[in-house]
């Protein structure tokens, strides 16, 4: 199965690139693909941390204002 890379697609969310970084790390950790294509999935990889960073850094960003500045620690009841 030949990877696909989708250079410079933007994702449609966090959800879905998350999901695409998992399967290019299971890809990746096969072993079974030729150098080019190792460095090209790796590229993707990183390009779809830093949206992740920066679509996390969003949302932060977000709830500070909500929170009227004070970042407040995470509980789940």
């Amino acid at each position: 199965m030949a990877p696909v890379v989708r250079a410079n697609a933007k994702p449609a969310s966090f959800e879905l690139a998350l999901d695409e970084m998992e399967s290019l790390l299971g890809l990746m950790e096969s072993g079974a693909m030729p150098l080019e294509q190792l460095l090209a999935q790796y590229q993707r990889g990183a390009e779809l941390l830093k949206f992740c960073r920066e679509r996390l850094q969003a949302v932060e960003a977000q709830i500070k204002v909500l929170d009227q500045g004070a970042l407040k620690t995470w509980t789940s009841d």
